[in-house]
């Protein structure tokens, strides 16, 4: 496909429809699918006394500006001896689609909402997941609870999970919260507008902090990745910018991996096997006890998540300006998540990443396809009912979940290398500095910033390993096929690089 110099997000849709369809993912609902949403008539409604009637209390939604597909919302009350109890609602989304259905085929094979800078390719219809079977302000609906009371320590002390009725009082954003909690712009209007949800909100942050801290003291690790979102100027791309943490998504973060853990547990403590989140030991540990070595740091010879937090603790600290280079080394050397059948009372993986044993993916089931899957199991157990699914059929969908997970980042890297082409067309020749972010016998890959774009060192790359440091000269770009490639500034010594100044 030809791609005219000045293209916009029509040409980078293109290139992501045919991308999707490479890559085994289905860009477009089948017309069963189509037709199923378009006989639903409404949201879920509550049929069973069992559903408690948590309307009243005062939820709220916190995610990206622009999201409509809003999966949980949090709600927070003081408990005894100085605990706090905090509830997590997720969106009941088994209640409108039901397992083996049209729509339910459509979101196994793809098992993902998959984001590019040209579109959105969700995982269930819009009518579905931006509607129907989202939490949106004002609506009531259909939610599974998790509740956690949490005390002053950090610690989950006790937990339940059940079914509830809810409506989310206000739907909020990341970065107005964030500005918010940090004292640098006043409350947003829909925060202001609903009594109490201030401290309500202040509530949150505190003990989202408290998880944070007794997290990081069991290892897990405090990792500084920005992902880059496109700026379109019309039709036209105009920047690919950094889209960095702040104290809002870490709040949501903190909720969620705690009612991922107690979700985990809930389902091993009622003996039904589970489709679990692992990382396994990083097999590049070498490299990284290489990495911190070269800035005088030591780590031990045998894969340890305390110590490596302790190390990048050190570094940011000491130079948080090179933080967010030296955090990408360490995700790339620890390779990806990964899905896994769990079976209660048999030895299983943990997250070597989060320092947990017990971890799950259920908070978000509009976006991903093992949450609906161990949604419905929660139910299932909740019920008294049989699991939904055979082990055999569990150990599949793992494998499965696994592999388009990968496809859909694939996707997504490809469809952000082909907007990064786009964007440095017209800066052929130019030189940047780099880090090297990939390195094995597929290749040489390096990130620059301004934009923040990833590329391929074709020329120049012997010798250099993540985490180098290297000046590249910008040689050729493919938007079609999302390739920018680089060479390895040379001198007269050879390829100028240095290693990260951990």
């Amino acid at each position: 496909m030809t791609i005219p110099q000045r293209a916009g997000t029509g040409a980078l849709a293109r290139i992501a429809h045919d991308v999707m369809l490479q890559r085994g993912l289905l860009p477009d609902f089948s017309p069963a699918a189509i037709a199923q949403a378009a006989q639903i008539t409404g949201a879920a409604v509550a049929h069973d006394a069992a559903i408690r009637d948590l309307r009243d209390l005062p939820w709220a939604s916190i995610d990206n500006d622009d999201s409509a597909d809003l999966d949980q919302l949090s709600v927070a009350a003081p408990a005894a001896d100085g605990a706090t109890k905090v509830l997590i609602a997720v969106a009941d989304v088994d209640a409108v689609v039901a397992k083996g259905s049209a729509i339910d085929v459509h979101a196994w094979t793809n098992t993902t909402s998959v984001y590019t800078a040209a579109q959105v390719f969700p995982m269930l219809p819009l009518r579905l997941s931006t509607d129907l079977t989202s939490l949106g302000e004002g609506q009531q609906r259909l939610a599974v609870v998790v509740e956690m009371v949490i005390g002053a320590d950090g610690a989950v002390a006790a937990s339940q999970i059940y079914r509830a009725v809810v409506v989310n009082h206000a739907k909020l954003a990341y970065n107005a919260v964030a500005a918010w909690l940090e004292g640098s712009a006043p409350a947003p209007a829909k925060l202001a507008a609903v009594q109490g949800l201030d401290e309500q909100l202040r509530t949150q942050d505190r003990v989202a902090q408290a998880l944070r801290r007794v997290r990081h003291t069991q290892g897990a690790l405090e990792l500084e990745t920005p992902e880059v979102r496109p700026v379109f100027d019309g039709d036209s791309l105009a920047d690919l910018l950094p889209d960095e943490k702040n104290r809002a998504k870490e709040l949501i973060e903190d909720f969620m991996i705690a009612a991922n853990g107690v979700t985990a547990r809930f389902l091993d403590a009622k003996r039904v096997p589970s489709l679990r989140r692992v990382l396994r030991t990083p097999k590049r540990w070498d490299r990284i006890v290489a990495l911190a070595a070269e800035s005088g740091d030591t780590l031990p010879q045998a894969p340890d998540a305390a110590a490596l937090d302790a190390f990048l603790t050190r570094r940011r600290n000491a130079d948080p300006d090179t933080f967010p280079d030296v955090s990408l080394s360490v995700v790339k050397l620890l390779g990806s998540g990964e899905y896994a059948l769990d079976i209660p009372g048999q030895p299983s993986d943990g997250h070597f990443g989060l320092a947990v044993k017990d971890y799950t993916h259920s908070t978000a089931p509009n976006r991903r396809y093992p949450d609906l899957v161990t949604q419905r199991l929660l139910k299932a157990a909740l019920a008294g009912q049989p699991s939904p699914y055979a082990n055999g059929e569990m150990a599949a969908l793992a494998s499965h979940c696994t592999e388009q997970e990968d496809n859909a980042a694939k996707v997504e890297r490809q469809v952000a290398k082909s907007a990064a082409a786009l964007l440095l067309h017209a800066r052929i020749g130019a030189r940047f500095h780099a880090i090297v972010t990939g390195a094995s016998d597929k290749g040489t890959w390096v990130r620059i910033s301004g934009p923040t774009v990833e590329g391929k060192v074709v020329r120049g790359f012997e010798g250099l390993d993540v985490g180098d440091r290297v000046d590249v000269e910008l040689l050729r770009t493919d938007v079609a096929r999302g390739f920018i490639d680089f060479a390895a500034v040379h001198a007269n010594t050879g390829v100028r690089s240095t290693k990260v100044p951990l």
